[in-house]
């Protein structure tokens, strides 16, 4: 029931379809916590509200203009990156 397991589902699901299409149909936090279960993972449903509050401070951020590539001097201007 840790974040290092969440993060390791994560990482699953963006190479799993059959996972993604079951996680599709979840109707809530606990159908997700099972689907979890099914593959391997121990997460718990407070776990996934916490990434969700988190996924939602960083997308408050980039709308709020803050770095919207992940590049920490896009945030205060073009990043080099951009300027490429």
């Amino acid at each position: 029931m840790s974040e290092e397991q969440l993060k390791a589902f994560l990482e699953k699901i963006k190479v799993d379809t059959s996972l993604q299409e079951k996680l599709k149909a979840a109707a809530n936090a606990d159908a997700v916590v099972s689907i979890a279960k099914e593959a391997g993972f121990s997460i718990s449903a407070e776990i996934l509200k916490k990434a969700q509050e988190l996924s939602k401070e960083e997308l408050e951020s980039v709308a709020g203009g803050g770095a919207s590539c992940g590049h920490y001097s896009c945030s205060t201007g073009p990043c080099d990156w951009h300027l490429l």
